[in-house]
């Protein structure tokens, strides 16, 4: 659980005797754009940032993650005398600082052993069942240092390794490979609107996922055009009749909120949700490596569609490849046309800026992300006022994951009519699909809403060995069974069957994997995701992981167990502050009704 800052005196934490060193001096620098003029003299070269006194470093507060990322990637960790420095430049308190710091899996406060780059391999059950434990141990006798952690959106190549770099770029040792071999699957022969099949993953992108001249020759800008030719209103209108509603798992309609956007007042935001940190999903993932320019070109079509003069992209630290793709991708927009002050020759400006993210599951929540962009923990903030108004940086803010806006471009495309031809009546369109455990081809893929759970299973390969359970929606959705191969995978027909596609992760075991190791990790990983700031997630996840321990020790619940565990679900269901502590207990219930942790003792 990640721990709340303690009640100290910020003397505790002002490193006042340390200082940086000149290469740590350096790296903050370069991640900030900063001008070193001397002591004092901080000039940064950033259009969003207020030049002159208190107000300037005030408005320097959001560059505090890119540059906690400079100090642990130069030093592989944050010392005191960088964390110093950094506080000075961007007018962050010291204690402040240290408290962000602290908060997330990727950055280290104590120096480390040695000068390795550290080697994150996941212990989450996919990656868990594919010899996670093995794999660590083996890295460690080669000397690697080793840090055991949540899922790193491999879960389609596990066991998954991810290396933070010391003075070198972070990498995953096969993202060239994994590219090339991944297997993505779209059901054509099920799609009942040929024109459909390219809408969200095209396999020819890939290899040129770059190059800007390719991505018009496949069509790509058409969304842009159409959507400066329809006018906001026009656009507005069809994404709602299209029925679209979020492919993050909330299933919003997307309509209402881009309007909600649109008729607010003064500077807006649009943020696109890359932090996929749900075990079992990596969707976001490829969708950024393959199509890079499908990204940038549908968070532009937003930004001038509600009135937005800034684009964020925050996205999982653990994605390098997606990460420089993006980034790439950017500057050829801009080189392009797209952004700046004349965006896609509107009469707009709009630009985007790219953000990562540095291991936080609780930052996928839309309000945790707009606190960590700003230079704060990754605490959800109390809703209402909801972020349609008080959004990014207290202003009328539209947050969609790339699903969602690359089905505004297709929508854009073919028509709202056209779009609803494929799914069910209440869950329009296609569905990405991350398949993983025992399945032949675990990989990404897109099926028409409404596909039955069985089929969409045989489009992998089929189950490898006897199934015992399939976990959906991830370490917050929940088990079903065998008999659950007819369900219908829509929105209307899971939520019928008390059961959830979340952002779309099928977690698939056969009878040789440990349900009770599978259950009582899920439980672990909220508890140590758990952001710690309201009470009911806080003691509720530690008691939860307690209790499933004390089972799979005696090998079955006893009723006074399932009564406890029942209790503290309705608690944090009821009293939590944001999502993870409501979804918390959904996977351990749903196993304890399928009996994956024993026949319940008297």
């Amino acid at each position: 659980m990640r721990q709340p800052l303690p009640v100290v005196l910020v003397a505790d934490l002002h490193f006042s005797d340390a200082s940086p060193t000149a290469s740590e001096r350096r790296a903050v620098m370069a991640a900030l754009s900063v001008s070193d003029a001397g002591p004092g003299a901080v000039i940064v070269d950033h259009p969003r940032v207020v030049r002159g006194g208190t107000r300037r470093r005030k408005q320097m507060r959001h560059l505090l993650l890119p540059a906690l990322h400079a100090l642990q990637r130069e030093a592989g960790w944050i010392s005191p005398g960088g964390l110093n420095f950094v506080g000075r430049t961007l007018g962050v308190p010291p204690a402040e600082a240290y408290g962000v710091a602290t908060f997330y899996e990727m950055f280290r406060t104590e120096a480390p052993a040695h000068e390795l780059s550290l080697r994150h391999v996941c212990v989450d059950p996919i990656c868990a069942l594919a010899g996670a434990s093995r794999l660590a141990e083996n890295l460690r006798s080669q000397g690697h240092a080793v840090h055991e952690g949540p899922c790193l959106g491999q879960c389609e190549r596990a066991p998954a390794v991810f290396i933070q770099g010391r003075r070198e770029p972070d990498r995953v040792p096969d993202d060239e490979r994994g590219l090339d071999s991944l297997l993505v699957s779209v059901t054509a022969e099920s799609l009942d609107a040929p024109s459909l099949l390219r809408h969200m993953i095209d396999p020819s992108s890939a290899a040129d996922a770059a190059s800007m001249e390719a991505y018009r020759a496949r069509g790509g800008g058409s969304a842009l055009e159409a959507a400066l030719r329809l006018g906001p209103d026009e656009v507005i209108s069809q994404i709602s009749s299209s029925g679209l509603s979020g492919r993050g798992g909330a299933a919003f309609p997307t309509g209402i909120k881009w309007r909600a956007v649109a008729d607010g007042d003064g500077p807006k935001h649009v943020v696109a949700n890359i932090d996929e940190s749900e075990p079992g999903t990596f969707k976001d993932r490829l969708l950024c490596e393959r199509d890079p320019l499908a990204i940038i070109e549908s968070i532009t079509v937003a930004g001038l569609v509600v009135g937005a003069t800034q684009g964020w992209i925050y996205i999982r630290g653990e994605y390098p490849l997606a990460t420089q793709r993006l980034r790439h991708a950017i500057a050829q927009a801009r080189a392009e046309g797209w952004l700046g002050d004349d965006a896609a020759g509107s009469g707009q400006p709009f630009d985007i800026d790219l953000r990562r993210g540095a291991g936080a599951y609780i930052c996928g929540e839309e309000t945790a992300l707009f606190n960590s962009l700003e230079g704060f923990r990754g605490e959800p903030r109390n809703k209402p006022p909801f972020p349609t108004t008080h959004g990014l940086f207290g202003r009328p803010t539209v947050v969609n994951n790339p699903e969602t806006l690359l089905n505004v471009n297709e929508i854009l495309r073919i028509g709202p009519e056209a779009y609803r031809n494929v799914g069910t009546e209440g869950s329009p369109g296609t569905k990405l699909f991350c398949l993983s455990g025992h399945v032949g081809r675990p990989g990404l893929y897109e099926t028409p809403f409404g596909t039955p759970l069985g089929e969409l299973l045989s489009l992998a390969g089929g189950v490898q060995g006897n199934l015992q359970a399939i976990l959906l929606g991830g370490a917050a959705g929940s088990f079903v069974g065998p008999d659950a191969l007819e369900l219908p995978l829509s929105l209307e027909d899971t939520r019928s069957a008390g059961t959830t596609l979340g952002s779309g992760p099928v977690m698939v075991f056969n009878e040789s994997a440990d349900m009770g190791s599978v259950i009582e990790r899920l439980a672990k990983f909220f508890r140590d995701e758990s952001c710690g700031q309201c009470v009911p997630c806080r003691v509720g996840t530690v008691r939860q992981h307690e209790i499933v321990a004390q089972i799979r020790r005696a090998d079955a619940p006893t009723r006074s167990q399932r009564l406890l565990l029942d209790d503290i679900a309705g608690a944090m269901g009821d009293a939590s502050i944001c999502g993870l502590g409501h979804t918390a207990a959904s996977a351990v219930l749903s196993g304890m009704r399928l009996g994956l942790l024993g026949t319940e003792q008297s």
